[in-house]
């Protein structure tokens, strides 16, 4: 069975770079999945008769911007048909318009038909953390967030952030694929951001793995105080890890959605690639 990677592709309000379509195809490649890619072209709604009055050039700026979300999606999907063949990736475009305020939903819920969903992230895109956010807690299926500024390294070398969690087990499980490819992993424990309940799981787990015929290894880490996201990636870039698996925490109080702080502190800066799944 072939496995399908979904590609979210938001083109506004900024135009999506190559890099972040290039760096999605070497992952499918590697990885042996379709690529399958939809530009959600963002539509402004007109504004009512009573305020176009008003604002008479405000139409035409609508127009403008809804053509243009378009145009960028077309030569988006046009870069990543190109990417695909150079990658020998098997390729499929779809595109769909939507309210600006639909987009995380529409993506999340498209991503639910696929095996993994392939987040593109840049820092100075304004669109990609509550896109990733909405993919990754509203639509049941892992994520890869891949950072645009850095070039994917072979997946061999995998790390987990474990804390004996539901959601990291959660994590792990949407790996196993991965897992079952790599040629080492690492689990990564840190052991003074919170209590745990016992002095380090991560030998505890790393003990399974090696049971399952897994070639994993027990590390443990001290976050010192400092930001937790910052620690579980640097100890994974550290330990030569091109993978870091760990769940994706998040809850609700009075409809606003509250992020734990590793969730919050990777979309916030990616430094390698993650695969966070809640």
């Amino acid at each position: 069975m072939n496995l399908q990677a979904f590609l979210p592709l938001v083109p506004y309000p900024d135009p999506i770079l190559p890099r972040v379509v290039m760096n999605a195809m070497i992952v499918a490649a590697r990885l042996d999945m379709e690529a399958h890619a939809l530009a959600i072209n963002v539509q402004i709604p007109p504004l009512s008769n009573a305020l176009s009055r008003f604002l008479l050039t405000t139409p035409e700026l609508i127009r403008l911007g809804n053509s243009r979300s378009r145009k960028h999606g077309e030569d988006i999907l046009r870069i990543a048909a190109d990417q695909a063949k150079l990658a020998g990736v098997k390729f499929v475009a779809d595109r769909l318009d939507t309210p600006l305020g639909q987009v995380g939903a529409l993506a999340a819920e498209r991503a639910r038909y696929f095996d993994w969903a392939l987040i593109g992230w840049e820092a100075a895109s304004q669109g990609f953390h509550k896109l990733a956010e909405d993919i990754i807690f509203g639509s049941g299926r892992p994520a890869i967030l891949l950072p645009g500024s850095v070039k994917p390294a072979p997946f061999d070398h995998v790390a987990i952030a474990w804390d004996g969690s539901r959601v990291a087990a959660r994590a792990v499980a949407d790996a196993a694929p991965l897992l079952r490819r790599a040629s080492r992993i690492s689990v990564i424990t840190v052991t003074d951001e919170k209590e745990l309940r016992e002095e380090n799981p991560g030998v505890r787990f790393a003990g399974g793995l090696q049971g399952r015929g897994l070639p994993a290894e027990s590390l443990a880490a001290l976050n010192d105080g400092g930001d937790i996201a910052v620690t579980l990636q640097e100890n994974a870039i550290q330990s030569g890890a091109g993978l870091l698996v760990m769940g994706g925490y998040g809850h609700t109080r009075v409809r606003d959605f509250v992020l734990g702080g590793a969730t919050e502190g990777v979309l916030r800066d990616l430094r390698l690639p993650i695969l966070i799944a809640h």
